[in-house]
């Protein structure tokens, strides 16, 4: 994929906004790809195969393989993180 269409931006169903590919390539844990790349982007150009040839075979398998995380596990590591703070 080119630098310019990596800048290509489209709405994210997760934060209700425009966002480019290249943050989707980005916002994940660890500042690595998001889960929901596959689902966000396969209509626009074909992500699988850019993704097999710009990952390692490791992280595009564990990508490929991810699941997200239960809403009600996120929402209890949030309140962790944030009693952490004020504590």
């Amino acid at each position: 994929m080119k630098e310019f269409e990596e800048n290509i931006e489209q709405r994210c169903p997760r934060l209700g906004g425009r966002v480019s590919f290249r943050y989707c390539k980005t916002m994940g844990d660890d500042h690595s790809v998001c889960w929901k790349i596959f689902d966000c982007w396969w209509e626009r150009f074909d992500v699988v195969n850019y993704l097999k040839n710009n990952l390692p075979k490791e992280k595009y398998d564990m990508l490929a393989d991810s699941k997200p995380k239960p809403k009600v596990m996120t929402l209890v590591e949030l309140a962790e993180k944030a009693k952490k703070r004020v504590l």
